[in-house]
């Protein structure tokens, strides 16, 4: 079988669907440049709404187009479509990590705070999908993770705290207790009286690691 022969083997419609999370227009426009004039690639369509890219061209290999996003980008690209046959190798098989999704308990004082979540969490690899819910105070994540570490992440690296509400499938009964645990000495009323609403922690305010802080003229 030849080179062509094979890559329209792995994508017969050709077209390659990917998730990759883009903060802004010039995200989207960083990845069609990357794309643009690529091996195979033909048209390049992004959609910041639904946070996918499509990439069109006969000839264009899905392996080669997710891999140069993420060295190009270092950001997680997930394979939407085509789905790839997984060549299996018995010595080597690998079992794949389970895809969970996790509802946090997370305090949003404001939309910035919010952005600023999604923004870190989906730094975090293997990460798939991030949606806020300020009214409730909640974060849905889903990829392929341990929830475990996702909230350790959380604290790392933006400096909150994160109880796991919901996740799926369903942690062990350990977990689970040790989860109730967890939530019954999280006091949001003890929070509030430390940041209350409307406030900001000063020092996120004037990070230069929050994409969304103010600046001092």
């Amino acid at each position: 079988m030849g080179k062509d022969e094979n890559q329209n083997a792995q994508n017969p419609e050709g077209v390659i669907v990917l998730g990759v999370y883009m903060h802004c227009q010039g995200c989207a426009d960083t990845i069609v440049n990357h794309l643009r004039g690529f091996d195979g690639v033909e048209q390049i369509e992004t959609d910041m709404k639904t946070q996918r890219v499509s990439v069109k061209g006969k000839n264009a290999d899905p392996r080669k187009v997710v891999d140069r996003l993420r060295k190009k980008t270092e950001k997680h690209i997930h394979l939407i479509s085509p789905i790839l046959k997984v060549e299996e190798n018995k010595e080597q098989k690998k079992e794949e990590p389970k895809i969970f999704e996790v509802v946090l308990k997370i305090l949003m004082h404001c939309e910035g705070c919010a952005e600023d979540i999604k923004y870190r969490i989906h730094k975090m690899q293997e990460v798939h999908t991030v949606e806020t819910d300020m009214k409730n105070a909640q974060v849905t994540v889903k990829g392929r993770f341990e929830p475990k570490k996702l909230v350790e992440y959380i604290h790392k690296k933006a400096g909150k705290h994160a109880v796991i509400v919901k996740q799926t499938p369903p942690e062990n009964k350990e977990d689970e207790k040790e989860k109730e645990k967890d939530c019954e000495t999280f006091n949001p009323c003890e929070y509030y009286q430390i940041h209350p609403p409307g406030l900001v922690y000063a020092p996120q305010v004037f990070s230069d690691e929050n994409p969304n802080a103010c600046s001092v003229m």
